[in-house]
């Protein structure tokens, strides 16, 4: 059954309209809050952290407010990337952790993601049972006047982030004479990752660092990664780093300029933790990974799995196999060694620890030839049109157009209303044909 509230990324819409209002975040907080507590009965509290969209300053007091009612204490971060508040969560030993964000969406999108004590993405068993609390009587989850929860704000999360960051790799880990071109999407990485990256002792050129509430993606970032590739060759870089709103994603450019995503980095630190005796079991990837990564996996006898899209369904996969490395295409990759859940940032260290001494990240990053393939979003205004019996069959017939020579997937974008469309094929003809008749039907 199809979750009320939840998508595949937490709960995510345009601020003011549907769930993403100060009413519905008071309900969020309390009915999580509740949920929560009810498993712990000593120290009650809840870490907050959020991206840097203006619509965080009305949405936290509600969130903070609800989980204060239901007697829940909490501890307010600030900007930080999303795997930050994961870690804090895990290593304070908190009930739980929230991010307000909505990743690489534009700014007039919000939306919150819920984490657990042990610092992973919640089941959709437990989200189901939050929503229940959501809609249930609000007056039943409220606490008496002498057990509310108390506020208190933490100003040195992205420090001790940093921190745990660093005690990942060896103390002498230095990147002395590499230049990188940052770019932090003018998001929740903007303190962090300049801070961190120079302190190792990296020439680092940013960009995507001064928010202003309304600029968070816009045209920088990962989901714009033309900014590094022009930026790179200016600056001569040895490497490009773009990240999204919240972090967690990461796109990478050589020094050619050549743009570098989540497929082929994973396909580098698979290689590199099989030879280090690292990697667990093998790597897992989505319906959207390219089908040459599968392929180059195979030929280096590195076992590859899929799981539907969202990295919240890589890890439980990864969990389930017990393996240590898996992630997405568009960035999000998670090394189950270090970390819970996607983090850029932590991604970037442990690239820039083999590109320390190959210095040529064009040689380091492109492992494979990918198989052509095409994405395209097509913006809808309700996305239930790709279960209509007239979208059902173009589908169909695009499918059988594409035959044996290669790989459509269409599905609902569990972040925005929009239908994504993915081809793959050494025909690229056929590709343009196939998406052409699917887009014909959506619009």
């Amino acid at each position: 059954m199809k979750n009320k509230y939840f998508g595949t990324d937490g709960i995510r819409g345009t601020v003011n309209q549907g769930n993403i209002t100060g009413e519905k975040f008071f309900k969020f907080g309390l009915a999580s809050g509740t949920y929560f507590k009810n498993l712990k009965k000593n120290k009650q509290i809840a870490i907050i952290a959020k991206d840097t969209r203006l619509s965080g300053y009305t949405l936290e007091p509600a969130l903070v407010s609800g989980l204060a009612s239901g007697g829940m204490n909490v501890l307010t971060l600030g900007p930080l990337p999303t795997n930050g508040l994961a870690m804090l969560t895990k290593t304070m030993r908190a009930n739980m952790g929230i991010m307000i964000t909505a990743s690489h969406n534009p700014y007039h999108d919000n939306g919150l993601k819920l984490f657990g004590p042990d610092g992973l993405k919640l089941s959709n068993k437990i989200e189901k049972k939050i929503e229940k609390l959501i809609d249930s009587k609000t007056t039943k989850q409220l606490s008496n006047a002498k057990v509310l929860g108390r506020v208190k704000r933490l100003e040195d999360g992205n420090d001790r982030y940093i921190k745990i960051l660093k005690n990942n790799f060896p103390k002498n880990y230095m990147l002395n004479g590499i230049k990188i071109v940052l770019d932090c999407a003018n998001g929740a990485s903007y303190k962090a990752a300049p801070k961190l990256l120079k302190e190792l002792g990296a020439k680092v050129f940013c960009i995507g660092v001064k928010p202003n509430g309304l600029n968070i993606n816009d045209k920088c970032g990962s989901t714009f990664p033309s900014k590094i590739k022009s930026y790179v060759k200016k600056k001569k870089a040895h490497v490009g780093i773009s990240f999204d709103g919240d972090a967690d994603r990461i796109i990478m450019c050589d020094e050619k300029g050549k743009i570098i995503d989540g497929d082929q980095i994973i396909a580098m630190l698979a290689c590199r933790w099989k030879s280090k005796k690292i990697l667990k079991g093998g790597v897992v990837g989505t319906l959207m990974s390219n089908y040459g990564l599968e392929k180059f996996l195979k030929k280096k006898k590195i076992k590859f799995f899929r799981s539907k899209v969202g990295d919240k369904y890589v890890k439980e996969k990864m969990k389930k196999l017990k393996f240590n490395l898996g992630g997405e295409q568009s960035g999000h990759i998670i090394l189950g060694k270090f970390a819970t859940t996607g983090d850029g940032l932590l991604v970037a260290l442990e690239v820039l620890f083999s590109l320390r001494k190959q210095k040529k990240a064009s040689k380091l990053l492109n492992v494979f030839k990918p198989l052509p393939q095409v994405l395209e979003n097509i913006l809808v205004k309700d996305k239930e049109i790709i279960n209509r019996s007239k979208c059902k069959n173009a589908i169909q017939r695009a499918i059988l157009m594409m035959g044996k020579q290669g790989r459509i997937l269409v599905r609902k974008s569990g972040t925005e209303p929009k239908i994504r469309i993915m081809a793959e094929s050494h025909n690229r003809n056929l590709i343009y044909k196939c998406i052409k008749l699917i887009r014909k039907t959506l619009k």
